[in-house]
């Protein structure tokens, strides 16, 4: 879905290649002097073929997913009800689904990915801390998932060799992981990597498999266990916490939940270019909330449902299929169930997650780095490195995680949004971004400032979740960590605007968008601005810029 034959596009080498540096690509943007990949370049008007359509069934892929189910249950899991947790994925949808949009727009109408977008809020060298903040959040989120993958492969195993929910653990307790999970963990691993040497137009098959498999066998799940309760009085059932102690978990809850998407509001450019209309991405909004509430139901559902069976709320819908091993039916049922999820998590992992991370690295390391590469580091770092079983281990873990790296993907997305929509007015000169000495500058203090100040009052919640029993803190503190998504996002946003107002980047206020490919057949004015620190003169709104209006 991200790359459409991105290798394909790509200008022709200009040097070899020699041991581990690849072939300078020559850029239709960037400075001859500069370093570039024809990857990061504005999108080509015949490579503008996102839909509507291709909208929702990418999100579909995003959405359908044991994650989303996992998020939504563990609410339920932590102590809250059910109708807590409903509103709570219903608030942090759409605080998710609104700035994706906004951002979105950048990305639709620029044709510019979201490490070169950076460049406009935050200059060349401080946007590479938000690309690196981005991608290794990517990292985490492929090996969470691929420990859910495991966990399907483990249900599909038990399905045929019931022995093997018995096998012996033979590493220590402190590996976080027994036998059993670290041999499924490997067997999900091996069948997912041979997808990264796929074209991802070639996978569309794969992808429409999903589609349409996901939404019987999910629907299938929730009817079994809302009859295997009895009555739908599990519902009603209360919160087991009250008073402050559940005021401030309903607050952290809907952090949590708002935080586990919270880094595609922020790197949303990198699919949005693609747009074939800018209006295309508009179909996120409804989309996003549809399925995130769609799943984060049934895993509601299914959590308050199982507590009164078992008398434990099961978060994970893995969990749930455990549970059908008694019978020849049962195990039939649990091997289909647990490939459909296992199919969910390779779709998630290749087109959110993988090239996501590849897609901005390459940014960063263009000498170095391409996609494919790219997509191998993450592969083995977020595969390994990061030990994420060690995330899936609990629903509160699971919680914890998503708080937690929602301090640095909240201010992000909102600096993005202010920047974009009010303080340039949706004005960039896109060739200027590509250039080290462009009007964008190397690094916007006032972002840098606003970065700092609203994240280190977050450090030590951080560090406290991280690692409980070694760090205390104060109870304002813990409170704070509590509302960060909202903190950060709404006080960045805030703090950005004031300095913009007292201390405005005046060159980068230009009158009209300079775009960096053809506009309706048109060929723009790649002539960079000035570097006085002067807006443009009147004298250049001219006929072009009335085209350039007329395409927006």
């Amino acid at each position: 879905m991200l790359n459409l034959e991105q290798v394909k596009s790509g200008a022709r080498a200009r040097t070899k290649a020699s041991g581990w540096v690849l072939p300078k690509q020559t850029s239709s943007v960037a400075p001859p002097h500069v370093w570039s990949n024809a990857d990061m370049d504005p999108v080509p008007p015949e490579r503008r073929t996102w839909t509507g359509w291709v909208f929702v069934i990418y999100w579909f892929s995003d959405l359908v997913t044991v994650s989303t189910w996992s998020g939504a249950s563990s609410v339920v899991a932590a102590g809250l009800s059910a109708k807590d947790a409903i509103v709570i994925v219903l608030l942090a949808t759409l605080w998710n689904a609104i700035p994706t949009v906004f951002n979105g727009a950048i990305g639709a109408t620029l044709h510019i990915p979201f490490p070169i977008a950076a460049r406009a809020v935050f200059g060349l060298w401080l946007s590479y801390f938000a690309i690196l903040s981005r991608s290794v959040l990517a990292m985490f989120w492929f090996g969470v998932n691929t420990a859910a993958g495991a966990l399907a492969v483990t249900q599909m195993i038990k399905a045929i060799w019931p022995s093997y929910g018995t096998l012996a653990n033979s590493l220590p307790e402190s590996a976080g992981i027994t036998t059993q999970g670290m041999i499924s963990y490997f067997i999900f691993f091996v069948v997912q990597t041979p997808f990264i040497f796929i074209p991802m137009h070639k996978l569309r098959p794969m992808f429409l498999a999903k589609a349409i498999v996901m939404p019987p066998m999910a629907i299938a799940m929730v009817a079994w266990i809302c009859v295997k309760a009895g009555s739908s009085d599990f519902f009603d059932a209360p919160s087991q916490v009250s008073g402050s102690t559940k005021a401030w978990l309903w607050l952290s809850s809907l952090t949590s939940v708002t935080g586990s998407f919270s880094t595609i509001t922020v790197n949303i450019s990198d699919f949005s270019r693609f747009s074939a209309k800018p209006g295309s991405q508009l179909w996120q909004l409804p989309v996003i909330p549809l399925f995130k509430v769609w799943i984060g139901a049934f895993g509601i559902i299914s959590a308050s449902a199982s507590a009164k069976i078992w008398g434990e709320a099961l978060w994970n819908p893995l969990l749930i299929i455990d549970n059908w091993h008694g019978s020849s039916g049962g195990r039939a049922a649990a091997f289909f169930a647990s490939a459909c999820w296992c199919l969910a998590q390779i779709c998630l992992n290749i087109s959110a997650n993988s090239l996501s991370f590849a897609n901005d690295i390459t940014s960063v390391w263009p000498k170095y780095i391409n996609i494919f590469r790219g997509q191998v580091i993450c592969f083995l770092l977020g595969g390994w490195a990061l030990c994420p079983w060690l995330v899936m281990a609990s629903a509160q873990t699971f919680l914890s995680f998503m708080s937690a790296y929602a301090i640095f993907m909240a201010p992000l997305a909102s600096l993005l949004l202010a920047d974009y929509w009010i303080v340039k007015k949706r004005k960039y000169d896109v060739p200027a971004l590509y250039d080290p000495d462009g009007i964008y500058g190397k690094c916007n203090w006032r972002s840098l400032f606003i970065l700092t100040v609203v994240i280190l009052p977050l450090l030590p919640g951080l560090a406290q979740r991280v690692t409980p029993d070694s760090v205390s803190i104060p109870a304002g503190m813990r409170n704070l960590f509590a509302i960060n998504y909202m903190y950060g996002f709404v006080s960045a946003l805030v703090i950005y605007l004031v300095l913009n107002w007292i201390w405005p980047q005046k060159r980068t206020l230009i009158p009209h968008v300079v775009y960096g490919t053809p506009i309706n057949g048109v060929d723009v004015d790649r002539e960079r601005h000035s570097e006085s620190d002067s807006p443009h003169p009147e004298a250049e709104k001219s006929k072009e810029a009335e085209i350039r209006a007329t395409a927006i």
